[in-house]
């Protein structure tokens, strides 16, 4: 008996629980695999090795000091990247699971969706996008994270199924249902994006709520009536929705993973509220705009000193590139002391962190 023969009764369990998944479910054995070619995992398939290889990354780790809609909260309880990323993949997997999918690329996928996030929420974004050659996107960003930035410029090498749902995850103002860069060639990919909506427009109203922009009671009348009135209804019915309307178009030979049409319109109505009362507020801008002053000024300090940008960033590139990658990679907090102590920004000088 070799090392490995004890092992492969559990490998073989594994392959066969995803031999019994719909036969619309992505697969191992049916994946466009890995840039780099590996021997298989004796415990974990695939997808579950891009899952713990995401949630092992710097990248990751950082989602717990970044900011989603509001910069400098007051509360503890105002949703960050992390806790919004652990609520798109289990959004993501709930969805996955119903219709028979494949939970671990959709888990994955949800992990690492918005590892390319900047501090200071859209708003960091927004001011990278106007200062880079090329433009800044956080889903092309996360994209790059995983191919490129990890484990000292190898990246972690994932499966193209996990990669092509991370880089189309996103969407623009249009609909929650807009292509934007593409339809993920997986259901699970389709799942993920989906879940992203889900999650950040509920938790939005929640953090919006105890920011005292609104309250429950003044959301659009078709929004709950479709939606329904407090946060777990609207979770409750989108996820159903978006499993029956799903299910019906892999019956119909025509699979793929949407809400049926008056739960899309009435969702849409919710994201252009949000975007009216909350995300545009002039409350919420003001706060946004310091955070913008601290990443531009970091920009160009780092444009014009590569040569003190301490990591995550890769030699070759150009300055602009380095200084976009270690930049957009900084938590808040980090941005904010390093810019204070570089003198860029007002306010007393803190010690510098060190660096990453």
């Amino acid at each position: 008996m070799t090392a490995n023969q004890p092992l492969a009764r559990f490998r073989a369990a594994l392959e066969g629980r995803e031999a019994g998944l719909s036969p619309l479910a992505a697969r191992e054995a049916t994946s466009a695999g890995r840039e780099r070619a590996e021997a298989p995992d004796p415990l974990r398939l695939a997808f579950q090795v891009d899952r713990d290889r995401i949630i092992h990354t710097r990248a990751f780790r950082r989602l717990k000091h970044k900011t989603q809609v509001f910069v400098h909260p007051d509360s503890d309880h105002v949703v960050t990247r992390m806790t919004h990323t652990i609520e798109v993949q289990q959004i993501a997997r709930t969805i996955a699971r119903a219709l028979n999918l494949n939970e671990d690329l959709a888990e994955a996928i949800g992990w690492g969706h918005d590892l390319g996030h900047t501090p200071f929420g859209h708003a960091g974004e927004e001011t990278l996008a106007a200062l880079l050659p090329d433009g800044f996107r956080h889903n092309e960003q996360s994209l790059r994270i995983v191919e490129r930035l990890e484990e000292g410029g190898r990246g972690l090498n994932l499966t193209v199924e996990t990669r092509e749902g991370i880089l189309k995850h996103s969407k623009t103002r249009d609909s929650v249902a807009a292509e934007a860069w593409g339809v993920s060639a997986t259901l699970e990919g389709q799942i993920v994006k989906l879940a992203d909506s889900i999650a950040y427009l509920n938790h939005d109203i929640q953090d919006a709520i105890r920011a005292g922009l609104l309250s429950e009671a003044v959301l659009p009348r078709e929004v709950q009536e479709v939606l329904g009135a407090t946060h777990s209804q609207r979770i409750a019915t989108l996820v159903t929705d978006c499993v029956l309307a799903s299910a019906a178009t892999f019956e119909d030979g025509s699979p793929a993973v949407r809400l049926s049409a008056h739960v899309l319109e009435a969702t849409d109505v919710l994201r252009e509220f949000m975007f009216e009362r909350v995300y545009l507020d002039e409350s919420t801008l003001r706060e946004a705009r310091r955070g913008q002053q601290v990443v531009e000024a970091l920009f160009h300090y780092y444009v014009d000193h590569p040569d003190r940008i301490p990591g995550w960033s890769l030699p070759e590139d150009p300055p602009w590139r380095r200084a976009a990658d270690y930049v957009s990679g900084m938590t808040d907090g980090y941005a904010t002391k390093r810019a204070a102590a570089l003198g860029l920004v007002a306010g007393a000088a803190t010690a510098l962190p060190p660096g990453r």
